[in-house]
């Protein structure tokens, strides 16, 4: 994927960037067909409208280890032994034993302290003169655990013997034999369980570390509720700081969690439940994600997601089960318990200290409520039997308790009316490129009456979409312009999935790629961020007029920063053909200040082009000072691409409040 494409594309940034730099054009070797095509924005105030302050945000879902290995910082999988179930003897992957039969014996018990998960990991040291090293067990934790030079890990266990022991907890290679870091901690005989904490500081790097716990002596140790956590969270609440800056990038405006169908559950048992991923993480049992195929541990639970929302800066989109998996159903009759337990919900979230579960947020660390205002009942469930039924019992129950909450319904009211009141609906789409491209008009037509569409779910799927291609970010940016420019019947949109561990692909594309060390975004990723600013910002009339007006899609903002107001205009060329666009603004009356007026595209040499580890800003937003910025100017447009002018307005002009 390298170099073919890289020449191609140098030139046709240059290209680009050579209008602003000498005012010319480009060679017709450059382009073998120029189109022609002009561009009038009108930034009248009487033509101006607000886009809602939530438009653009992110939807999250444990899925394609999302969280657990992803984002969730913790290193140790399975670290309760309760992935292989409740009974025992249970499967213990990814734990394996050091040593062989002759010299330890691993077996789990129903025997933990946690009444929530019983099951613990028996582990019986059976040699009088154990090798070198002692024997006992590891865990490589997700594909392998980061471990870096330098570093502070936080060791957590809880373990118990009937007689003092010594075990040796390691950081090492892959293969055992490298130590990166060590230490011996000492069971006192206690017929108790009893918490070890130890620190341990790395001596190296090792991309694919293991955990060892080790014993060389012949004895019996219980050991249950294993954790290993980085010290350099993101702001010490458990989140992998290189990945939520990549998210902090974006300025999402909301943040929906957490599915998705991780929220329904192939079946019932196996759906989220909140109030067993809250209160402290040896006692929630964990449960398997039966829809994506893996054991979470929920160390990400219910408050850790309000936490990220606020971290983000995000308002919390709260998407929860409605007594609907994808296999089994809660009849209308036998729900009140479910709609209880999302009022429970609710009083954790934004109850005072004083209320029941309020109290419980507040034992965990944060007293102040949480601004909960926008929940989904269900997800993707509308055609199911119960649905209207069970969704009308929550919303009847939501909108007396709560009055400001707004309820999302999974029905899609964008062409026909809802038959049950909402305050909002769900709009999902993945399709191909060209389809994708085709709606960005979708939401011309909707009634602008009744509840306002979110599009919690969109992206270009199939194979012009292949890992993150180009060509998917480009559909993806005109169908958003399209949802700016309806940004009055379209209040919220946000992209899907937004995560992929590179060792567990089971859906692509996603925004951002990632392994235990490494990770990069993919065009639809950088895609989002020109769309950043559009939350809150005043939208403008625009024309284009070309014969090949067809393939481009065009919106033109006002937008502020801390000290500057600038109009952007975003314009995505989809078709093959550069373009020559004239670009003219009206209403803002001479206010254009070319100094910090800058250009910005995105676009590569191939248009199945995509970002990989090896190579992860092959295709990034370039950016450039627009030097000759003015009311109306020439740029070329590279064939494929996204560009957005960013035009500073002086200080002196009339622009329209915000």
């Amino acid at each position: 994927m390298g170099r073919e494409g890289a020449p191609c594309r140098t030139r046709a940034i240059f290209c680009f960037l050579l209008l602003f730099c000498a005012g010319g054009k480009c060679l017709a070797s450059e382009f073998e067909v120029i189109q022609e095509a002009s561009l009038s924005v009108d930034a009248s105030p009487i033509l101006a409208r607000k886009i809602p302050d939530t438009l653009f945000g992110m939807f999250f879902e444990e899925i394609n280890h999302a969280g657990a290995g992803g984002i969730w910082a913790e290193l140790v999988s399975n670290r309760g032994f309760e992935a292989g179930g409740p009974h025992t003897p249970s499967n213990i992957d990814p734990w394996s034993i050091i040593g062989d039969d002759s010299s330890i014996f691993v077996g789990t018990e129903r025997i933990s302290c946690f009444s929530r998960n019983m099951v613990a990991l028996r582990m019986e040291i059976l040699c009088d003169s154990c090798p070198v090293g002692g024997v006992g067990i590891y865990n490589p934790g997700f594909w392998g655990m980061n471990i870096e030079d330098g570093k502070t890990y936080n060791l957590v266990m809880h373990v118990k013997s009937p007689k003092t022991t010594e075990l040796t907890v390691s950081l090492t290679s892959s293969d055992g034999l490298h130590i990166l870091a060590s230490a011996v901690v000492r069971v006192s005989d206690t017929s108790n369980w009893i918490k070890l904490d130890q620190t341990l500081v790395s001596r190296g790097t090792d991309r694919t570390s293991r955990l060892q716990i080790t014993a060389n002596k012949k004895g019996v140790v219980w050991l249950d509720q294993v954790s290993l956590m980085p010290s350099d969270t993101y702001k010490g609440h458990g989140f992998r700081t290189e990945l939520i800056s990549m998210l902090l990038d974006l300025k999402p405006r909301f943040l929906r969690f957490p599915g998705g169908c991780f929220v329904e559950g192939s079946w019932l048992r196996n759906a989220f439940r909140w109030r067993d991923s809250i209160g402290p993480w040896e006692e929630r049992p964990g449960h398997y994600g039966d829809v994506w195929n893996y054991w979470t541990d929920d160390g990400l639970g219910y408050y850790e997601f309000l936490q990220l929302s606020e971290d983000l800066g995000a308002a919390p989109v709260w998407v929860f089960n409605n007594g609907i998996s994808h296999h089994d159903e809660v009849d209308t009759a036998a729900i009140a318990p479910f709609v209880k337990d999302i009022l429970d919900s609710l009083e954790f979230a934004r109850g005072s200290t004083e209320s029941k579960w309020g109290s419980v947020r507040a034992a965990m660390g944060h007293p102040e409520p949480f601004p909960v205002k926008h929940v989904a009942i269900g997800n993707e469930d509308c055609g199911k039997k119960n649905y209207r039924g069970n969704y009308l019992k929550f919303y009847n129950a939501i909108r007396e308790a709560y009055p400001d909450i707004q309820m999302i319904s999974n029905c899609d009211g964008s062409s026909t009316p809802l038959d049950h009141p909402a305050d909002l609906y769900d709009f999902h789409i993945y399709t191909d490129s060209k389809a994708l491209f085709s709606m960005r008009n979708t939401f011309d037509k909707t009634s602008r009456n009744g509840p306002k569409a979110f599009v919690s779910e969109y992206a270009v799927t199939g194979n012009d979409a292949g890992r993150g291609s180009l060509l998917a970010s480009l559909a993806e940016a005109a169908f958003l312009i399209g949802l700016e420019k309806n940004s009055d019947v379209v209040q919220m949109a946000s992209y899907a999935p937004l995560f992929v561990n590179d060792n567990d692909q089971t859906w692509n594309p996603d925004a951002i790629v990632f392994n235990s060390w490494q990770q990069y975004g993919t065009p639809s990723y950088w895609m989002q961020k020109l769309f950043r600013e559009s939350s809150g910002a005043m939208i403008h009339a625009v024309t284009v007029n070309s014969s090949y007006s067809g393939l481009l899609a065009a919106s033109a903002i006002t937008w502020h920063d801390n000290e500057n107001s600038f109009l952007r205009v975003k314009i995505v060329n989809f078709g093959p053909d550069a373009v020559s666009l004239t670009i003219s603004t009206t209403g803002i009356e001479s206010s254009v200040n070319a100094l910090g007026s800058t250009a910005t595209v995105l676009t590569s040499g191939e248009v199945m082009d995509e970002n990989s580890f090896t190579n992860p800003n092959k295709i990034v937003p370039v950016t450039v000072e627009l030097r000759n910025a003015a009311d109306v100017m020439q740029v070329t447009l590279p064939p494929h691409s996204f560009s957005a002018f960013d035009l500073a307005l002086l200080q002196s002009a009339l622009v329209t409040d915000m």
